[in-house]
């Protein structure tokens, strides 16, 4: 596999009116494609692109996005974070992981380098995607396991 280029630290994004900013200080730890259903009716579109970078890197720069509780379709407890002028969906945080944060990938301002190393629940996509893999994982459901995607995708960029 050759490597890719990273993104130039830090990644910067926003809502899309652009009341709240947000700036990442390492590199994320993966970037997936989820096709659920749940995913596909918070997106309103047929999957969500999901970034989980590191608690400590992340860091809101401008405004106050706003927290919805709920339980994810795992039965774990998080937050989605959003903005209250927009609504647009930010990042969400699960109360079993406090030192990760899943960012929205499209919310980057730059996603030119954003390729999914995975597509999970692909039970649930819609009949007419067509996928080229380019190096991505497909699964049913979810992984057992995180690590061996985010060990791909450092090594697709060289880390």
């Amino acid at each position: 596999m050759t490597s890719l280029k990273p993104p130039t630290l830090p990644l910067t994004g926003g809502c899309p009116c652009g009341a709240v900013r947000f700036a990442v200080s390492e590199m994320p730890y993966l970037a997936y494609a989820c096709h659920c259903t749940n995913c596909q009716r918070a997106s309103g579109s047929a999957f969500a692109l999901n970034m989980p970078v590191a608690t400590r890197a992340f860091e809101i720069t401008q405004g106050q996005p706003k927290g919805s509780r709920r339980v994810g379709p795992s039965g774990v407890p998080g937050i989605f974070w959003f903005c209250s002028d927009c609504g647009g969906r930010i990042y969400g945080e699960r109360t079993s992981e406090p030192d990760i944060r899943t960012l929205r990938a499209g919310t980057l301002d730059d996603t030119s380098w954003v390729t999914p190393i995975a597509h999970l629940f692909m039970r649930s996509a819609q009949p007419w995607e067509r996928f080229d893999a380019a190096g991505a994982t497909c699964f049913e459901t979810g992984p057992d396991d995180f690590i061996p995607l985010v060990e791909s995708w450092r090594k697709r960029y060289g880390l």
